[in-house]
């Protein structure tokens, strides 16, 4: 009879000596204070809230982290997303300026925020009841972890390829720049006047294929 044991020899009475075979164990290290898996946390819990479509956000105060969905049937290009969790956009809300520490104006940080959002989602000749947000009320040192692992493991489209949807509204001296990315595709806004060097065929091509990559990498998700 052999006595199972980690890399030892066991002597039995009648001298017969096995040697068992070494068995490599490591238990698994975990620390829950570890940035990682902070952000995790976050954003399972950000996924845990329910969609409210944009039109329907009723005003709150505070500030916080929020992901905005495509929820529709009618834009091809982002159809491909429904029903598989990944966000078209991204973003936070700060209680305090990064800068200065100095709290900002206004008690509603967070849903002036995404009002703005869903603003500029309808300015772009895009249909604002497609679109849904999930909003958690947060400290900031939190909202920018948040913000950060959806940024990184989504990927989503209007933050790394059409960019410039959450860029602020352009003064009257500057609106004849350039069009965002994100204005070239959705024109319409007031801040696209400006000439667009951008190929919209291109751009759009573009985020199809990368929206077709993300959610070909969901399983990567650490928090899924």
């Amino acid at each position: 009879m052999i006595f199972k044991s980690f890399g030892k020899s066991v002597r039995y009475r009648d001298d017969r000596r096995y040697s068992l075979a070494v068995t490599a164990f490591t238990p698994r290290f975990y620390d829950p204070m570890d940035t990682r898996n902070i952000t995790s946390v976050i954003c399972r819990e950000l996924e845990a809230q329910p969609l409210t479509p944009l039109p329907e956000l009723p005003r709150f105060e505070g500030s916080g982290l929020y992901a905005i969905y495509y929820t529709g049937t009618i834009e091809t290009l982002y159809v491909p997303l429904v029903g598989h969790d990944v966000p078209v956009y991204v973003g936070q809300s700060h209680s305090h300026n990064s800068a200065t520490g100095v709290a900002v104006s206004g008690r509603t940080p967070l849903f002036s925020r995404v009002s703005g959002h869903g603003r500029s989602i309808a300015g772009g000749n895009l249909t604002l009841t497609d679109f849904a947000v999930r909003l958690l009320l947060m400290p900031d040192v939190h909202a920018d972890l948040g913000e950060n692992g959806l940024r990184v493991n989504y990927q989503p489209v209007w933050n790394a390829i059409l960019r410039g949807f959450g860029s602020n509204e352009q003064g009257s001296s500057t609106r004849k720049s350039a069009r965002t990315k994100w204005d070239t595709v959705h024109a319409g806004r007031s801040r696209s006047y400006g000439s667009s060097p951008h190929d919209r065929d291109a751009l759009i091509e573009r985020a199809r294929a990368h929206i077709a990559e993300r959610i070909a990498l969901i399983g990567e998700i650490p928090w899924r």
